[in-house]
């Protein structure tokens, strides 16, 4: 694999694009970093050329240092906007990195990290990256806890609230901290999952989350959109994010992460940035109340 810029443009055979299983087994504390990944995950630091879709924008992304939300903050930047990173503070080598990466395109990048579990820094989160940014008109909520369970007995209440919270109640935090704030013509854009429509045996309460990002972003764009905000989803199938070994997938399941959908493979975060690009952007200016699969063939209904 390459990470080039021409790797992203040159046809090819999108099953033999990015590194297949088998992977080598690779437990990491939760969150997980990306970069003690192996392989290491794509998420356009090379690859992802932009072409000005999102010049003068303002964005906040949550989830911003590793996985799907370092790859929508990559491309933004690449985009011409300028980038908010709110992730924890054990993933500041990360965050890091990404800032770096987004300022060297001469845009700016607000590192803003804590606990999204917390309702009071959901607040502060956004109100602090409308100060650094000098306004805001998109919102990437993208942060997500998945730990896998054989049996809904192993699940415990502290899992459950943690995992809700984390996904479910800090995107609610969040949306209604940035609802006031944002112009006619921003951009909402939440990262459910094909879990939400196929659930895994593993993933009860991960499953759970990510069906009700379905129905909060589908509801929700029915009120936003009288303000002018657009409000969508991604439902990404199986991609190599830190997310996957850090707990998500039990190691034997890492190590034939991805074989089970018809490209045979993973996807990389960077296969998902031109979605969010896309969203963000006015050329979706007619999308809203939408979720955009990208299963690699396994379909979301």
């Amino acid at each position: 694999m390459t990470n080039s810029p021409g790797h992203r443009t040159t046809m090819q055979d999108p099953r033999t694009q990015y590194p297949q299983p088998p992977f080598k087994r690779q437990p990491q504390e939760a969150p997980g970093l990306a970069g003690a990944m192996d392989p290491k995950p794509d998420h356009g630091e090379t690859s992802y050329r932009g072409h000005g879709r999102l010049a003068g924008r303002k964005a906040l992304v949550t989830g911003a240092d590793s996985g799907i939300g370092r790859a929508a903050a990559i491309a933004f930047a690449r985009e011409g906007a300028d980038v908010a990173l709110s992730f924890v503070e054990t993933e500041m080598p990360d965050a890091q990195e990404v800032a770096k990466l987004i300022e060297a395109e001469g845009r700016k990048a607000i590192l803003l990290p804590g606990d999204i579990t917390d309702r009071t820094f959901c607040e502060t989160l956004v109100h602090r990256a409308v100060t650094g940014l000098g306004g805001l008109d998109v919102l990437v909520n993208n942060a997500g806890k998945q730990t896998n369970r054989k049996d809904i007995g192993d699940i415990s209440d502290e899992q459950f609230d943690l995992t809700l919270k984390t996904n479910l109640y800090a995107m609610f935090w969040i949306t209604k901290a940035a609802m006031p704030l944002l112009p006619a013509g921003a951009s909402i854009i939440n990262t459910a999952s094909v879990v939400a429509y196929n659930p895994p045996q593993i993933l009860v309460d991960y499953a759970t989350t990510k069906a009700g990002i379905v129905a909060f972003s589908k509801a929700l764009a029915k009120q936003a959109i009288s303000k002018g905000i657009r409000v969508n989803a991604v439902a990404p199938g199986p991609f190599w994010t830190a997310l996957q070994p850090s707990g998500g997938q039990p190691q034997d399941a890492v190590e034939t992460f991805g074989s089970e959908v018809p490209l045979g493979r993973p996807g990389q975060p960077v296969e998902l940035a031109p979605i969010y690009v896309f969203l963000a952007s006015q050329e979706a200016s007619f999308v809203t109340g939408e979720v955009y699969g990208a299963t690699g063939g396994n379909g979301t209904a």
